[in-house]
């Protein structure tokens, strides 16, 4: 558990300023409070003589009043300083947290639940912001109160304070006993909501889905599962908390009846003042509370160390791919040259690529063809180093991958993908999103490029409307030509389309190639496709099979020449006679 909390102690150095003048305010709420049973008592005894003047209980209700006063200054003290660390601490752990998690590869994302890493984000950090806060509260006014009533218990009354604190080493046993246990569930009740969080958000993610399939129903058993998993996990850790708290206020009660027992007939006997008595029955009633929040602390440190425990697990992820030392900033020119390639993403795996080797020349274009599986988008994702190859196989600019500074790398390139990831937000807003500063100019460009000027007309709030969450609102088509419409605006050194057309039809696809070909004009483009329409127009093709090139060439080389493209072209060109 101490292991686990070394995380927070930078940033409790960092506020510790703030936790020492809270402290400081703790401790004269607490210093307050311990006064007011001897103003009880000396105000009970001068009653209880019968001789008592009005002049001496005013003056004792204003010092009452004032300590009042001051109690209430100290408890506005500590709570903003002390909560406002602990505020400040959460909100930096989320941050750095968040910025960590960019750091990560996608590779940690596909072993990665979404639903995992958002209740990483909330509910942990919550239970770490309690321990960071409230839980030192509890622990140092517990510690303070304990050791002064028990000190003021003894010096005024000795014999009386030994027989009401007996029951106390048994709730220190208690606490000690269960607070593993305590941990040990809280932890399952953390992965219960990860579980929860990830079902509702993978419905939510693929409803369209869902609703076409018409699996409504099982999708609202899985949620039910779910959540009524979580609900059981709960419960088992609110039985112990639930027999733990009533033990330990029984246990504070028994102070309670030692003292009317002993206590009152020491009264009858003349041995005890009825002030003495008034006030250790309220030195009593506030030593109830550190007990109670001796297990309050428990509980709240040992959630905090199980939250902590999952925030550390993911700050301990190391990024696969990183820069190296005085990494290159700059490339020569933005020809790519791939030598010998071969990639497998599993020691024990087959290879996915296999000595693969072609070069493009600055300024030119390359088409890949190949049937899925056959290593398409993995070639690609090495050239921005989305997954590492292996040491100079892969050149850009006659550089090494692995030699440039990884952003400066990625920045040369604009990469659209076949799923065309679109953000929850407008239609310029996403098309901006590479840019510094919008140009409408170039946005209206880049969208007619795009072929999206006739969508645009069509859409509620044209440039202005929100295209939901990843997408949602629009057809595949729609998504695809946005993603490349988002990458021209960029207008990267070196642009690649992953099968980014699939989802147009050829008259579009056709259109949009003419602009987007004339646009990059003398800048580097790699073309992915299943359509041989889409890479006639690249300088040159290579074909993939099982990872390897069987075929190289311009496109009238390739018809000309029999292997799998001849026959793709041969297929498709039936297909569009058909068409017609």
């Amino acid at each position: 558990m101490i292991t686990e909390y070394r995380t927070l102690l930078p940033y409790m150095r960092r506020y510790l300023r703030f936790y020492i003048v809270g402290l400081a305010a703790l401790a004269i709420t607490s210093g307050g409070q311990l006064f007011i049973p001897q103003l009880l008592r000396i105000a009970i005894d001068e009653i209880a003589a019968g001789d008592f003047q009005i002049r001496a209980i005013t003056r004792l209700m204003l010092q009452l009043c004032t300590l009042a006063a001051i109690i209430a200054v100290g408890r506005f003290g500590w709570r903003y300083f002390i909560h406002g660390a602990s505020r400040r601490i959460e909100v930096e752990l989320r941050g750095d947290l968040f910025k960590h998690l960019l750091k990560l590869d996608p590779s940690y994302y596909a072993r990665t639940r979404t639903g995992d890493l958002m209740a990483r984000a909330t509910n942990d950090l919550q239970a770490i912001r309690m321990a960071s806060g409230m839980a030192l509260v509890a622990a140092a006014d517990g510690i303070f109160m304990t050791l002064a009533i028990l000190v003021i218990l003894f010096v005024q009354m000795p014999p009386m304070a030994l027989l009401t604190v007996l029951p106390l080493p048994l709730i220190s046993i208690l606490i000690v006993s269960l607070g593993r246990t305590i941990s040990r569930r809280f932890k399952r009740v953390q992965e219960g909501f990860s579980r929860l969080s990830e079902n509702t958000q993978e419905t939510f993610t693929g409803i369209r889905v869902i609703k076409s399939f018409v699996k409504e129903n099982y999708f609202l058993r899985r949620f039910g599962a779910a959540n009524y998993d979580y609900q059981r996990r709960n419960l088992e850790l609110v039985i112990i908390w639930g027999l733990f708290m009533p033990a330990v206020t029984f246990l504070s009660g028994l102070t309670m009846l030692i003292l009317l027992r002993v206590g009152g007939e020491s009264v009858i006997m003349l041995g005890f003042t009825p002030g003495e008595f008034v006030a250790t029955l309220n030195y009593l009633e506030m030593l109830t509370w550190p007990m109670i929040g001796a297990g309050f602390t428990v509980n709240v440190i040992q959630r905090g160390a199980a939250s902590l425990a999952r925030i550390n697990q993911v700050l301990r992820e190391e990024p696969e791919i990183v820069s190296p030392p005085d990494g290159r900033r700059t490339a020569a020119h933005t020809g790519i040259e791939v030598n010998s390639l071969s990639f497998r993403y599993q020691e024990d795996t087959p290879d996915v690529l296999a000595e693969v080797t072609f070069t493009v020349k600055p300024g030119h274009s390359i088409g890949v063809l190949g049937r899925t599986g056959s290593g398409k988008t993995t070639l690609v994702k090495t050239l921005p180093r989305l997954i590492d190859p292996p040491p100079g196989s892969v050149l850009v600019g006659g550089v090494p991958v692995e030699e440039y500074e990884l952003g400066n790398l990625r920045a040369l390139f604009g990469v659209v993908p076949q799923d065309g990831f679109l953000f929850s937000t407008t239609v310029r807003e996403n098309l901006a999103f590479a840019l510094e500063e919008a140009d409408d100019a170039l946005l209206r460009r880049v969208a007619e490029i795009a072929a999206l000027d006739r969508d645009l007309e069509l859409f509620p709030n044209g440039w202005d409307t929100v295209v939901g969450e990843r997408g949602i609102t629009l057809s595949g088509g729609q998504k695809q030509r946005i993603a490349i419409a988002r990458a021209l605006a960029k207008d990267p050194e070196i642009m690649i389309l992953d099968d980014s057309l699939s989802a147009v039809d050829t008259e579009t696809e056709e259109r949009i190639l003419t602009g987007l070909l004339e646009f990059r004009k003398g800048k580097t483009t790699v073309i992915v496709s299943h359509r041989v329409s889409t890479l006639q127009r690249a300088d040159n093709v290579i074909v993939l099979d099982e990872g390897r090139i069987t075929q190289s060439g311009t496109h009238h080389e390739l018809i000309r020449t029999d292997g799998f493209y001849r026959e793709i072209y041969t297929i498709q060109q039936l297909e569009k006679q058909l068409h017609h």
